[in-house]
């Protein structure tokens, strides 16, 4: 017996990443991060991480980080944020595609 093939378009990568992100290259302590422009904002959820991070803009314009209780902070690449371990935290999309660097401590 054969079995249905369904096509889900852009959730099929998001099931079989499970991630709303691509990491393009990685270091000791460091990783690029990609979010695509298809991004479905919905995606982008409150979430904590086990590590402290900070974070640099590579590219992109409008996008966002907002911590828990403050209102949402513009990336830019002359400012780093700094996200303490197990902080509440979320990415708002702007225009195209975001790149950026994170360090985890």
């Amino acid at each position: 017996m054969q079995q249905a093939q369904v096509n889900l378009g852009p959730m099929s990568k998001r099931l079989n990443n499970m991630h709303p992100y691509t990491d393009i290259s990685s270091g000791d302590g460091w990783v690029i991060r990609e979010f695509t422009q298809d991004i479905d904002p919905i995606d982008l959820l409150w979430h904590r991480d086990d590590e402290t991070r900070s974070l640099e803009l590579i590219e992109g314009q409008g996008w966002k980080i907002q911590l828990d209780n403050k209102l949402p902070i513009e990336l830019t690449k002359s400012n780093q944020i700094n996200i303490k371990k197990h902080d509440w935290h979320r990415l708002i999309k702007g225009e195209g595609s975001l790149l950026v660097k994170i360090c985890k401590s």
